[in-house]
């Protein structure tokens, strides 16, 4: 078409006039990258005497979405990107079942079947606040929680439903799998900019660890001995900090016993009833150095699974820790996992065995060792949030000496071996269930003698340190000593420190008398 001042320009996107007189703003933004049709952004303004004038200002905000190219390019849904996300993306097999039940369980209830284009800050806002009220997605209507989805007949365990937020844990995860395909629809053409870039994200948790204080970590160690299996796992969990899938994977040719270093190469994952072996958390291994007395331990309960096997001598690759008596099967971490939880609940206490691993970052740093001989043996990798900046510089002879120090300060070992190298219980000198302060930290120091850790000719913590660890005064310190002294376990000397004598003394001890002891200050 032609005009007397030359040809005319034609105008891009159009404006119809409906029926009811609203306006529908129409605008082709190309061919969609999902169904492969032609995509419009398109929009109905209501009738009015500035419909016009508004029409006219968005098919130019359209256009300018359309050249500067920030706007949508697909109708597709929330659900329909993230399927296809979940399809292209590597990620290990137990995040991948973490994520998808994510969004299975919050997202697509949620926005599921919003479109890409649709999303603004107003929606992801609201879709973070139901979050922050209730995991359920009740949005105030009440009902019955059952116990189980199964038939059943009610009990004290069904009742109204209660409001709880999920988790900033929770909530953080998805905000990086909606970011995360995000990212990749832009980078597919699907979207211009990433409209989950928008949610405002949580602030970042300060970390929190909760270990066990000194007192709870000498019950756990009783409590676990109970069970030899049980305990030495336990026991191997306070020593080096591995992770319960690491523990899990562990077989007896990861441990030089020459050299008293234990490798850890593998972890156990599961998912549901499914369990596999992969890399560790770093796809790194580590070496741990032991101390002399958890090596002396490892070896003996050897022997002690090969006896139970009916075997001279277990398998190389058989595991340290199996249901199975030839260890050719490992535990599963989920079953760790259970019977640590439910071991602290009897005792009193809401503990997970990942706080094992605090503990030992926790009394390694209290010590005096090095940041970074602790990341080497916990595996930190490299992030400057967590121990260690530059993983190779782990230094195999302060973690040697890490491997000690570490042993000093566990709880008292509440077994030991005979003169024949079996494992045995040993009596203790002071009854259990005495709360006395001076007798608590007399248990312990006879725990330590008792396992080797403090050795005859050893001198024990001032009265000073004992008195600042434990928070007593420093008479009571010294009543701690004086009841070891009076145990025959130690000897003192005027202005010395005390001194281990012989370990034999508590093994062979009558309970009635030791229990029975009391210092001068007591008559």
């Amino acid at each position: 078409m032609t005009s007397a001042n030359g040809p005319r320009k034609r105008t891009r996107g159009e404006i119809v006039k409906l029926p009811s007189g609203s306006l529908r703003v129409k605008v082709y933004a190309g061919i969609d990258p999902v169904t492969k049709k032609r995509y419009y952004l398109d929009e109905v303004v209501p009738a009015g005497p500035k419909a016009a004038a508004e029409a006219d200002k968005l098919r130019t905000k359209f256009l300018n979405q359309v050249d500067e190219k920030r706007s949508s390019r697909t109708r597709a849904t929330v659900t329909q990107l993230l399927d296809r996300y979940f399809e292209l993306v590597k990620i290990e097999e137990t995040t991948r079942t973490g994520y998808e039940s994510l969004v299975r369980n919050h997202i697509q209830p949620l926005l599921g079947e919003t479109a890409l284009g649709k999303l603004d800050g107003e929606i992801l806002d609201s879709f973070y606040k139901q979050l922050g009220t209730c995991r359920a997605h009740c949005r105030g209507r009440g009902f019955v929680e059952h116990r189980t989805d199964r038939p059943h007949e009610c009990d004290d365990r069904c009742g109204p439903h209660k409001c709880k937020p999920l988790a900033d844990s929770s909530t953080r995860k998805i905000q990086a799998i909606l970011s995360g395909a995000g990212k990749r629809a832009v980078r597919w053409g699907w979207i211009g900019v990433n409209p989950f870039d928008l949610a405002e994200p949580l602030p970042v948790a300060r970390p929190e660890p909760k270990p066990p204080t000194v007192e709870q970590a000498a019950r756990i160690a009783t409590e676990a001995w109970r069970d030899l299996d049980w305990g030495m796992l336990v026991w191997l969990a306070f020593i080096t900090g591995a992770r319960r899938g690491e523990l899990c994977a562990l077989a007896w040719d990861r441990l030089d016993f020459s050299t008293r270093v234990l490798t850890i190469r593998s972890s156990i994952a599961q998912s549901g009833g499914k369990t596999w072996e992969k890399p560790t958390k770093t796809h790194q291994q580590r070496r741990i150095s032991l101390d002399e007395r958890t090596v002396a331990l490892l070896r003996s309960y050897r022997e002690h699974c090969a006896e139970r096997a009916g075997l001279k001598t277990l398998k190389p690759e058989a595991r340290i820790f199996s249901l199975k008596p030839d260890g050719s099967e490992w535990l599963k971490p989920d079953s760790v996992s259970q019977r640590y939880a439910r071991m602290c609940a009897r005792l009193g206490w809401d503990m997970n065995i990942h706080q094992l691993r605090h503990y030992s970052a926790t009394e390694l740093i209290a010590a005096g060792t090095d940041i970074r001989t602790v990341a080497g043996r916990l595996g930190h990798g490299g992030g400057g949030s967590t121990t260690l900046k530059v993983y190779s510089a782990w230094v195999a002879e302060a973690d040697d000496r890490a491997s000690g120090t570490l042993a000093g300060r566990l709880p008292d070992l509440p077994i030991a071996l005979s003169a024949e190298g079996k494992l045995a219980p040993v009596t203790p000198v002071v009854a259990p269930e005495d709360e006395s302060p001076y007798r608590r930290i007399a248990q312990d120091l006879q725990g330590a003698i008792v396992s080797g850790v403090l050795a005859p000719g050893q001198q024990l913590p001032t009265v000073v340190d004992l008195a600042k660890r434990y928070k007593v005064s420093f008479g009571t310190a010294q009543r701690a000593i004086a009841q070891l002294r009076t145990a025959g376990l130690v000897s003192v000397s005027r202005g010395k420190r005390a001194v281990v004598v012989d370990p034999a003394a508590a093994v062979n001890a009558e309970p009635a008398k030791v229990v029975g002891l009391h210092s001068p200050r007591d008559k």
